[in-house]
């Protein structure tokens, strides 16, 4: 089992190759640029990298978001023009679920993992996880302010990270029960593939036709300026 997988949620982009749990190669570049003039490239080297065709893959997967609307559009325009070119399944795994799979086993039990992605202003893409990676709060956008997350709080310690948590120090940093990783916990193709290990085991797999990225809410462009010379 060769697997593919790609990661441009956020910032940059990430592509990582898993032969069943082994990870053979992977890249990862992290800039101001846009992820569609890297990721190719990436895609590139890495299959070369491994010793390996496009050919040889039997799946690609591609991280759906939350993330960048950019970034969430070329990984999967990408993912899925290579499933229809190669005629190979496509998984999709959740940004920040991926992200959660980073800090499995580092915690004890009673611990619970609040991935966080930067969504502006005072807003964030999160989740809430066990240290196994199942899901306890569902992927939502928030709007954060004191008393967020005190139902989890109150019963639990739980660890922020990812580049939204900053937004959550400034509130809860004083909370007994609030855990805020200094590390730069990112979104990684590498953690995206071994989710989808899992996944292709267990065939869940996408349409390729109507498959669409998770964006969770609506993208908003900046409202254009108004001409003086315009009534």
């Amino acid at each position: 089992m060769l697997i593919l997988s790609i990661d441009s949620s956020t910032r940059g982009c990430s592509v990582a190759l898993y032969e069943q749990d082994t990870l053979l190669a992977s890249s990862e570049v992290y800039s101001d640029r846009s992820a569609s003039a890297m990721l190719t490239v990436c895609i590139e080297n890495v299959v070369k990298m491994a010793g390996h065709t496009l050919a040889d893959l039997d799946a690609v997967a591609v991280a759906k978001g939350p993330g960048s609307y950019t970034g969430l559009r070329v990984a999967v325009s990408t993912a899925k023009g290579l499933c229809f070119a190669l005629d190979k399944p496509l998984i999709a795994i959740n940004t920040l679920q991926a992200m959660a799979v980073q800090l499995t086993g580092i915690f004890s039990e009673d611990i619970l993992l609040c991935p966080m992605i930067d969504a502006r202003r005072m807003e964030v893409y999160s989740a809430i996880y066990n240290i196994h990676g199942i899901e306890l709060m569902p992927t939502q956008a928030l709007i954060l302010d004191e008393n967020s997350f005190m139902e989890y709080l109150s019963a639990h310690k739980l660890v922020f990270f990812g580049d939204g948590s900053d937004k959550c120090k400034r509130l809860l940093g004083s909370h007994p029960g609030a855990i805020f990783i200094t590390e730069d916990i990112r979104p990684s193709a590498r953690s995206v593939g071994k989710l989808a290990v899992a996944a292709y085991n267990a065939a869940r797999f996408e349409d390729l036709a109507s498959f669409e990225p998770y964006y969770l809410k609506d993208f908003m462009s900046p409202k254009p300026k108004k001409s003086p010379l315009i009534p």
